[in-house]
Order: structure tokens, then sequence, then C-alpha cells
């Protein structure tokens, strides 16, 4: 079981390390990326579009919200926990838009990256059974939340938006971005159903955990290589 485990990770670092450094976990397709750059005026629809797909695609995003809300079984409780993580992410992507607030896109993507880990350590009771401190979960959603929110903004400000509708466009964004997480919710919420009723829940629940794990720790090794390869623009 062990050796399995270390295979995994070992698998996980080693495409890390090979994906190609000018990715981003906040990347916009090249289409849409000519689109943001290079509308103007108000665009409603097509920038509500934009943001749910950007959620949809999202991989950290989902990440960490399944991570969230593994072991939330009441709906008021998923509900609070998803409230609080998209209070977060709205505030830091629309402030850091209209403020100009720009951090260095591998810096909060390997943050983000590390989002997913402690998520991962959190629901595997490393911080209450090892370390006898549990921090927060609300607090420590609500305050990545704000990490996710900050690394879209700053890849937006990279394709200069136009000044013309720029509120309405972001407003727009961020509603599409909600309607995304809330689709892709629904998604995950639908699969965890159906596997809390089975008996493998409780058989490999440890393992998706320790998976998840990994796969915060591939990104954020992933993010750290490319802030160390790739030449500044």
């Amino acid at each position: 079981m062990r050796s399995d485990v270390s295979g995994r990770l070992r698998a996980l670092l080693m495409l890390a390390m090979a994906l190609p450094s000018v990715a981003y976990a906040h990347g916009v397709a090249v289409g849409d990326k000519g689109y943001i750059m290079e509308t103007f005026g108000t665009r409603i629809v097509p920038f509500m579009y934009l943001g749910a797909k950007h959620m949809v695609t999202g991989y950290d995003h989902l990440l960490f919200l399944l991570g969230v809300i593994f072991y939330l079984y009441r709906l008021k409780d998923i509900g609070i926990y998803v409230t609080l993580f998209a209070l977060g992410h709205s505030i830091t992507l629309v402030a850091g838009v209209l403020t100009g607030v720009h951090v260095n896109a591998f810096v909060i993507d390997a943050i983000i990256g590390a989002s997913v880990m402690y998520k991962a350590l959190d629901n595997l009771g490393v911080f209450a059974r090892w370390l006898k401190v549990q921090p927060d979960p609300r607090g420590t959603t609500m305050l990545f939340g704000l990490c996710h929110g900050l690394g879209l903004a700053t890849k937006m400000l990279d394709f200069e938006l136009a000044t013309d509708g720029l509120v309405a466009n972001l407003l727009a964004f961020n509603v599409g971005v909600e309607i995304g997480q809330f689709l892709a919710l629904c998604v995950i919420l639908l699969a965890m159903s159906f596997w809390r009723r089975s008996a493998a829940f409780e058989r490999y629940a440890t393992a998706a955990n320790v998976l998840l794990l990994f796969s915060g720790v591939a990104l954020v090794v992933y993010q750290v290589r490319a802030y160390f390869t790739t030449a500044p623009a």
C-alpha cells in the first residue's frame, strides 16, 4: 500500500515538472483571451459565459471545493462554506482588478495549490490529531477564497481590460464564476451522494484525500518550478 502511494506521488511530481512552464492554473483559452483584450463597452452575457467557463474548467477551484465538502453532509453546512468561499473569491476578484493590485501569477497559483494541500490535510485529521491544533475551517475557507479570487484578478489585469464598461463586465464575469461554481458543485455533490451510499466510501475516503494532497503538492511544485524557470515578460 505504501509503495503504491509513493508511486502515485512520484508520478504526480514528474507530471508537474514535465508540464510546460507557460501554463497557469488560472489560464484562459487563446480565443477567450483575445476577446477579453479586444472587446470594449458593456458585454454582460459574454463575460458571464467566460466566468462560468473559467470556474467549470478551473481544476484548482474544483479540487479545493471537493476537499471543502468532502465530509459535509448537511446542505446547510455546504451552503455556509461555499458562500464563504464565493464571498472571498468575489471580493478579491473585483477589488483586485479595480485597484490594479497585481501579484505574481506563479506565486498566487502556488498558494492556491497549497490551499488544496491544506484541505486534504485537514480532512485527514493531521492538524487535530498530530499537531493538536485545529484551524478555524470557516475562516480558512474564506481566506483561501480571497487567494483564489486574487489569482484570477491577477490574470485578468494582464489582459489590460478596456475601461469602457469595465465595472459591468467585471460584475458579469463574477456572476458567471458563481454560476459555474454552482453547476460544478451540483455535479460534485451528485457524485459524492452516490459514493457515500456505497461501502467503498469508508474504504477509500482516506486514500481519496491522500490523492487530493498529492495533487496539491504537484500544483505547488509545478508553479514554483515555473516561477524560477520562466523569464519575466
